[in-house]
């Protein structure tokens, strides 16, 4: 049997002491040291979670276009250069892109993913057909092909998916989002929207659409981040992807307000899916959260937001997990299930 000591992180917080694991599958976890010399000692954590991808744009990064630094020139459907970009590949080059992002994932310690899919239906089988060789899950928001309701189109990529991602509210004709989010609600499924990303939007009327979480809120104030901790909404943040646009989140009053925050890593055009990246990022950016409170936010946090019981390591479990150099928080070991 293998180990690993340190301090464990667990829900409760950290705890000193030591994992024991052989053939991929914990044995124990104790309160004491190990019997035999450890791999390595470290703060010992879950495997990350990647609470927002668009993984679909990862071939875009090897093209030698320059991307606009402007929201919606890039991004905004369904004219943003991106969508272009997406409608004019073919199958094969899409794919490619994304299973480079999943291996990259897999190899920094990422054992779970929410994609935001592009494309319907055959925006999701993409997807599927690059994970099938991959031993990492990806929650699937899909997102419908034109910004209208179609009550079919919903049904079908709801039966194929674990809910409905979408672009900012300002997008939309918000008569149309109201009746896809009611359609999502009546099926038990998942619902999540960017919102004040380049301007501040009605944050009533993205509650009125019951959303699981929100992406980014740079744009929001102060008592938006108020609303959203009483409302027990997490929001998403996305640093390097903000910072591409010369945006940046509000770390005070997310800190502050105790509003429940998540990391995602956003576009893979933009950025490599390394949640530790990002997480080095914030820690360059501001210090106004703790190396523990990051950590929670890229593996406790978004398990809890949408009531994952996977990957936390427990005795009988999968080795998934990741050991960290305690100030650094470089990685020194790194355990996932492939």
């Amino acid at each position: 049997m293998d180990y690993v000591s340190g301090e464990i992180l667990t829900g409760e917080g950290f705890i000193k002491g030591h994992i024991g694991f052989e053939k991929r599958n914990i044995i124990e976890i104790r309160k004491k040291d190990p019997l035999k010399k450890p791999l390595c000692k470290g703060l010992i954590i879950p495997t990350f979670v990647n609470a927002h991808t668009h993984i679909g744009d990862s071939f875009i990064k090897n093209k030698k276009i320059k991307l606009p630094k402007n929201i919606e020139k890039l991004v905004a459907p369904p004219i943003g250069l991106k969508h272009k970009l997406l409608n004019d590949a073919d199958e094969t080059e899409i794919i490619k892109g994304m299973e480079k992002s999943i291996e990259i994932m897999i190899n920094s310690g990422t054992n779970y993913f929410y994609d935001f899919r592009e494309g319907g239906l055959f925006g999701i089988n993409l997807l599927k057909k690059s994970l099938q060789n991959y031993k990492i899950s990806s929650l699937i928001f899909s997102r419908p092909e034109s910004m209208n309701y179609d009550k079919n189109e919903i049904n079908l990529l709801l039966k194929n998916s674990e809910g409905i991602g979408v672009s900012s509210s300002s997008d939309w004709d918000y008569s149309e989002l109201l009746k896809i989010s009611k359609h999502v609600k009546r099926k038990n499924k998942f619902f999540a929207l960017h919102a004040s990303e380049r301007i501040q939007e009605d944050i009533n009327k993205i509650l009125d659409l019951k959303p699981n979480f929100l992406i980014h809120m740079i744009k929001a104030n102060e008592s938006d981040f108020e609303i959203c901790k009483q409302e027990n909404i997490p929001i998403v943040i996305c640093p390097r992807s903000n910072s591409f646009f010369k945006m940046k989140p509000k770390y005070d009053l997310l800190k502050s307000k105790k509003v429940e925050v998540l990391i995602g890593t956003d576009n893979a055009m933009l950025n490599s899916p390394n949640i530790l990246d990002e997480i080095q990022f914030i820690r360059r950016q501001t210090k106004v959260f703790k190396n523990e409170e990051l950590l929670r936010m890229a593996t406790i946090n978004p398990r809890k937001a949408l009531n994952l019981d996977c990957c936390i390591p427990c005795p009988n479990s999968k080795a998934n997990f990741v050991v960290l150099d305690k100030k650094s928080l470089k990685p020194l070991y790194i355990s996932v299930n492939k």
